[in-house]
């Protein structure tokens, strides 16, 4: 079955069970009337039936419309999971053609100091990250950000592979995942104030009284309120009884009012996080890398996403004390609000070490999943090859991931050994850019553990550099050309220092005059060449590719040109062998009304 084939029939069938969904909850909203109106009569034919038959009907009554009520919030739950699960597949489709702005474009994430993100338009609109993520949590696009900007290892990246791999295969299952995320998408901060929530000395239990008189202070007061309702005590013992309960209960309320708040604002995320973990929990997965990151949720007899229903708990009953009509008996009788504050510090202690790592372990399965979407949306493209050892890269029919398919020509590349420079030379608008932005974005991809677009794909592990998209800093007050050249200090420092970098240039030195230009240029390709560094460099300087005779076979020149026909440019994007000999500014320039 195609990706569209799959997206079309999981349309269906949600619809199919929206509608359904739809019914029961018209069918459940007449029966919570009916149940409504059955107890309104019972009760006003009490006079009629007797006490003795109307108490039974009507609570069996209220017990069949507490019934309605959790299974019509259940339908409701299950009508808005569904609609989600809808929205997924709708925006996949739309993703199929190459529609994907719908999906966040990681912006945050990007710094203007990295190596190779702002070249490569890893993140931002019509980014790599846009294309390819899938994240829900915070978590997860971080998680996922970081595998786009720093390589993993050989190990790592197998590892993601067979994990991607699977997850492809689960598509149904990953889209639950993101659908029981999306419920209440899960911040950063959260994860963050819950582990300083946990940090923070014990609330109440620092007291260590706490542990008898919490169980002694509600023994107390609820026998001597059963004594005195059937007459074995006075009234003004209950009386001072619940005068020293009061005097226990309501002075630490202040206190408790603080943890509740702080907690209480987590609670919709905690219940997603929890949901998501279950299901994670539950699943049965063959890749290693899966089986270690699902083992992480386990410790001996601590399930996390128990653990964590159990946190959802205590926060329910914490709850009550809102509730005016139960507040002042449940603390007066069991001492209510304090019983779940100290639950909390249990549960903390209980928890202390882990709770971040589910918070991170939920983000990188997320990644996971993204990356596993683009495999089964893109059945074409293909898993890398690494290769042993430093420098080879080798790929055949390989594309830009964010060109569309219909729009996308492809090109081979080879480089296979170290001090090799490919040096691209081609008229305006030819391809030059593209070509090592095509290169670069696989090269990011690979170096992530995903598919590459490409038919094959060999390339051994390296840090790819770049300095394409060079720009002036008027706050740092730096020029374009002082800005460029802090880059290629950058580059020059990491070749210096022996470091397994794969080196990305287009237009070196282009803030300068032509002489200066064409002079630093050749210096710098010599002393990349000296450090046996691998760079592909795209240039405009044509007498740059005459340093082939002298450096055989460490350069190599292919260019991209452009076919003329009555002043009308045609453009075929593929890469050729040998230099450009066709250039077309002057008839751009033309074009734009200049007399030449």
């Amino acid at each position: 079955m195609s990706p569209e084939q799959y997206y079309d029939q999981r349309i269906i069938t949600l619809s199919a069970l929206e509608t359904r969904l739809l019914r029961r909850k018209k069918t459940l909203a007449y029966m919570r009337l009916a149940g409504i109106i059955l107890i309104i009569a019972t009760l006003y034919f009490s006079g009629t039936l007797g006490w003795a038959a109307t108490v039974p009907l009507a609570a069996l009554l209220l017990a069949a419309f507490i019934r309605i009520v959790y299974k019509d919030l259940a339908n409701k739950e299950a009508l808005s999971y569904t609609a989600l699960l809808l929205t997924i597949n709708k925006n996949e489709l739309k993703a199929l053609r190459h529609e994907y702005f719908q999906f966040d474009d990681g912006s945050r994430h990007l710094s203007k100091d990295h190596l190779y993100a702002n070249d490569m338009d890893i993140f931002g609109h019509a980014s790599l990250f846009q294309l390819i993520n899938r994240t829900v949590s915070e978590m997860g696009s971080l998680q996922l950000a970081q595998w786009l900007q720093v390589p993993a290892s050989k190990l790592s990246i197998y590892e993601r592979q067979a994990a991607i791999k699977e997850l492809a295969e689960k598509i149904t299952w990953t889209q639950e995942l993101r659908g029981l995320g999306e419920r209440s998408a899960i911040k950063l901060q959260t994860r963050d104030n819950l582990q300083q929530w946990m940090q923070d000395p014990p609330s109440f239990s620092q007291f260590k009284h706490w542990h008898w008189l919490r169980y002694f202070l509600p023994v107390v007061s609820v026998s001597v309120t059963i004594a005195t309702i059937f007459g074995f005590l006075p009234l003004n013992i209950f009386y001072w009884t619940m005068l020293l309960m009061a005097l226990v209960a309501f002075p630490l309320e202040k206190k408790i009012g603080l943890v509740h708040t702080r907690l209480s604002s987590m609670a919709a995320q905690l219940q997603s996080l929890s949901a998501s973990i279950h299901s994670i929990e539950n699943e049965k997965f063959s890749s290693p890398l899966l089986q270690q990151m699902q083992a992480g949720f386990r410790d001996t007899d601590k399930v996390a996403s128990l653990q964590l229903k159990k946190l959802n708990k205590i926060l329910d009953r914490l709850d009550l004390r809102f509730n005016l009509l139960l507040v002042f008996p449940i603390n007066l009788l069991f001492l209510w609000n304090l019983q779940q504050v100290l639950a909390l510090d249990k549960w903390k202690k209980d928890n202390d070490e882990r709770l971040t790592n589910w918070f991170n372990l939920l983000g990188s399965f997320e990644a996971l999943a993204s990356l596993a979407t683009i495999h089964f949306n893109n059945s074409a493209w293909t898993f890398p090859r690494l290769h042993e050892t430093h420098f080879y890269i080798d790929a055949n029919n390989m594309g830009h991931p964010l060109i569309p398919a219909g729009k996308r020509v492809n090109n081979d590349i080879s480089i296979q050994q170290r001090s090799s420079i490919l040096l691209v030379t081609g008229s305006n608008m030819a391809g030059k850019s593209t070509y090592l932005r095509s290169v670069g974005i696989n090269v990011v991809l690979a170096m992530a553990g995903a598919p590459v677009c490409a038919n094959s794909f060999e390339l051994s592990p390296v840090q790819l550099v770049s300095s394409m998209r060079i720009a002036d800093n008027l706050e740092e007050s730096t020029s374009t050309f002082y800005a460029e050249l802090k880059k290629l200090k950058t580059i020059i420092d990491m070749v210096n220092n022996g470091e397994k970098v794969f080196i990305l240039l287009d237009e070196i030195l282009r803030g300068t005059n032509s002489m200066d230009r064409h002079t630093g240029s050749k210096a710098l390709i010599k002393q990349l060449l000296e450090k046996e560094a691998a760079a592909i460099i795209a240039t405009h300087d044509v007498e740059l590719a005459a340093l082939e005779q002298v450096h055989t076979p460490h350069i190599h020149n292919v260019h991209f040109d452009v076919q003329v026909e009555d002043d009308e440019l045609y453009f075929d994007y593929k890469l050729k062998e040998g230099v450009c000999k066709s250039m077309n500014a002057s008839i751009l320039m033309k074009k734009i009304g200049i007399d030449l």
